[in-house]
């Protein structure tokens, strides 16, 4: 089940549209990515219980983040036992947008330059790990390094994440991601095994202890890549691998939102100006289908996924959880953090329910 929230729809992002030039590029596309929490959804108006916000989980990763979990074919998909936050969990931080970093990994991708456009919408500093940092430009135009850095970095080498690269990082979001099956995306080795586990391990394991927060974007049916059907989208791996390194998020000791996603839709666009980005609507999906427990199946516009991947960073709440997202037809939470906020909570109130 899930929780269904009717808002708004996403509106037009403020943001000057002279330092923008429209570059046209075709850049390819960004893989599903998943979410995977304990079950659950809610439905509007109901109060969350009091609970624990902490998650107790078996794991074969080591607590600690430099340790490395299980890379063999059969890993053992972990219990995930996700409860509803405690009342104090409840408030969201107020933080000044000044006052943040974030480094977006995979921001060349489908999600990942929404999530770097609408950072720069709404004026919070951006530090991206590119394989080619040209790309950059092409995407997002020409940038005041005060408010887009951009370094030259591959996530599946650990020798290119050196310290520098993560100095006054506040927050990470990292959206990276290639085909579930073998293609022209998987040539030079990029393929889910290095950039699902491998590059995530090496991420998480470079990032200073002094992150806030870091958001994982993974997909559905993770938990499930033995079952059909989506063991047909597993035949190589792609399941299997986001696992892993959602369980190495999960018990890596920083704070931690993992967003899973259904078949994404929406983009990547050919048109990589920053005013096309900002401009692009989910079209008539916009309602926003939030659960917990890798139940969803279903379809999710890009915009929304990256529109919760900004919010999560600042709502409590969400701390130590997994869900996963859909978006259908109707209005959606467009960028109000208050009915974003409310589809989080509700959420774990059903998640509650649902385990009592």
């Amino acid at each position: 089940m899930a929780s269904k929230l009717a808002f708004p729809p996403i509106t037009d992002l403020p943001i000057p549209t002279k330092i923008f030039p429209t570059l046209p590029q075709r850049i390819p596309l960004i893989s599903l990515h998943v979410l995977c929490s304990s079950s659950g959804h809610t439905f509007f108006g109901h109060k969350s219980p009091s609970g624990s916000s902490r998650k107790v989980a078996s794991s074969s990763s080591s607590p600690s983040r430099l340790s490395s979990a299980s890379s063999a074919p059969d890993a053992v998909v972990e219990e995930e036992i996700l409860h509803s936050p405690t009342p104090d969990s409840t408030q969201d931080s107020q933080n000044d947008p000044s006052s943040k970093l974030v480094l977006v990994v995979g921001g060349s991708g489908g999600v990942g330059q929404l999530v770097v456009a609408s950072l720069l919408s709404r004026n919070i500093k951006a530090r991206l790990i590119l394989r080619d940092p040209e790309k950059a430009t092409s995407l997002f135009g020409k940038q005041d390094e005060e408010k887009l850095q951009v370094v030259k970095g591959d996530t599946r080498n650990p020798l290119d994440l050196k310290p520098s690269m993560f100095e006054g990082v506040t927050h990470v979001i990292c959206c990276t991601g290639t085909t579930a099956f073998p293609s022209r995306r998987w040539d030079g080795d990029n393929t889910p095994e290095r950039v699902d586990w491998e590059g995530v391990r090496n991420l998480v394991s470079a990032l200073p202890p002094s992150a806030k927060r870091i958001i994982l974007v993974s997909s559905i049916g993770v938990t499930k890549f033995n079952e059909l059907p989506w063991s047909i989208m597993n035949l190589f791996g792609v399941l299997k691998y986001k696992k892993m390194g959602e369980d190495f998020v999960r018990n890596c000791g920083l704070p931690f939102t993992i967003i899973r996603a259904g078949r994404l839709t929406d983009g990547p666009y050919t048109s990589y100006d920053l005013n096309t980005l900002l401009k692009a609507t989910a079209g008539e999906r916009r309602a926003v289908l939030l659960g917990q427990g890798d139940k969803l199946v279903g379809e999710v516009s890009r915009l929304v996924v990256a529109e919760a991947c900004i919010q999560a960073l600042d709502i409590d709440l969400t701390e130590g959880q997994i869900y996963e997202i859909n978006s259908i037809k109707g209005d959606g939470p467009g960028s109000d953090r208050e009915k974003w906020r409310e589809l989080f909570k509700l959420a774990h109130t059903q998640n509650l329910q649902a385990h009592s």
